[in-house]
């Protein structure tokens, strides 16, 4: 089958690669359609855990092309997504109902071969129907069940105000859970005013360009701070300022991906002055099903963040839009 690999940092290849096939509790799917996370960039980048050769890809959905002698759920022919995260299910983090943090968490897409390719191999119990939701936007549950896991988390109250900093693909997902939750002002900040005219339409109350004047107009808008500070960019530099933000007894809220090993300086006294809390969300955590529900519904749009549609065989091409292309928002390969 043909699949889209990483042999080694900063090295992406289309590569030819014998076809998974299914264990006894195993369905393996024909992949329809898979997106570029951050979490791949900082893997092509070599910035994450990750053994090479890989075969990234842990966004996607397709249909079930075989299935294992014990599989009971599925059958060829389904419409299908596919939690990629595998916990060990015995380590005492499993144990107390925390698979996210399992102490052996291992990932398709990210510790084993993923949906880069025509056909992945997951374990029935890890796999979800998708009904009627396009391959496309069903390539795009797993980042809104990671969304989704953190609104757990923030527990935002009604009323709530909401600074989003980054309107990228997460947080487009962020803004629009972030409201349906509850959330009165949703407030993005970005560099790029096209993704801003986006975040206004899916639903933003306010946006404002990442400039010299921001921090007025921030504090502006709410002069003692905002309930929720989020970071969906991952850069440090970023993650310093959202403290400067939030209100007494609000929460910052760490969901973007920094480079592993970067620092970040924040202010403890102000921490400890004015009962703030700083709250990470890590992948997912058995919320696929809301996530599903949630685009099924039409709470979430997901399809607008889609910019990007690429055969494998551009494989390359993409990880070089992922990181350098101002007008990228969700690449998905369509395979």
């Amino acid at each position: 089958m043909q699949a889209g690999r990483i042999e080694q940092p900063h090295q992406a290849a289309s590569v030819r690669v014998a076809e998974p096939t299914a264990g006894p509790e195993e369905v393996v799917i024909r992949v329809r359609a898979a997106g570029i996370c951050g979490t791949d960039v900082h893997i092509y980048k070599g910035e994450y855990e990750a053994v090479y050769p890989l075969i990234p890809g842990h966004e996607f959905a397709g249909e079930v092309a075989a299935v294992g002698a014990s599989v009971t759920r599925f059958r060829p022919g389904d419409r299908v997504t596919a939690d990629p995260n595998i916990p060990c299910n015995r380590c005492s983090n499993c144990q107390r109902n925390e698979p996210n943090q399992c102490k052996h968490l291992a990932a398709v897409g990210v510790t084993r071969d993923g949906g880069f390719a025509e056909y992945v191999v997951v374990h029935e119990g890890n796999v979800f129907p998708i009904g009627a939701i396009s391959f496309k936007a069903a390539a795009l549950i797993e980042p809104l069940a990671c969304v989704v896991w953190g609104l757990k988390q923030v527990e935002i109250q009604p009323g709530d105000s909401s600074l989003i900093f980054g309107a990228g693909p997460m947080g487009c997902l962020l803004l629009q859970a972030v409201r349906h939750a509850g959330a009165a002002r949703v407030v993005l900040v970005d560099t790029v005013p096209w993704r801003l005219e986006l975040a206004a339409r899916l639903g933003a109350t306010e946006t404002l360009l990442a400039d010299d004047r921001l921090e007025a107009r921030l504090k502006a808008l709410e002069p003692d701070g905002y309930d929720i500070v989020t970071d969906a960019t991952g850069a440090p530099a970023v993650i310093a300022q959202t403290f400067g933000y939030t209100r007494a007894r609000g929460k910052v809220w760490i969901f973007g991906v920094a480079p592993r090993g970067s620092q970040v300086s924040f202010p403890p006294y102000e921490v400890f002055r004015r009962d703030l809390r700083i709250i990470g969300s890590f992948a997912v955590n058995r919320t696929f099903p809301q996530s599903i529900a949630m685009i099924q519904q039409g709470l979430v749009q997901v399809e607008p963040l889609v910019s990007h549609e690429l055969p494998l065989s551009e494989f390359a091409r993409g990880f070089e839009l992922a990181q350098h292309d101002p007008g990228r928002m969700k690449i998905q390969f369509q395979v």
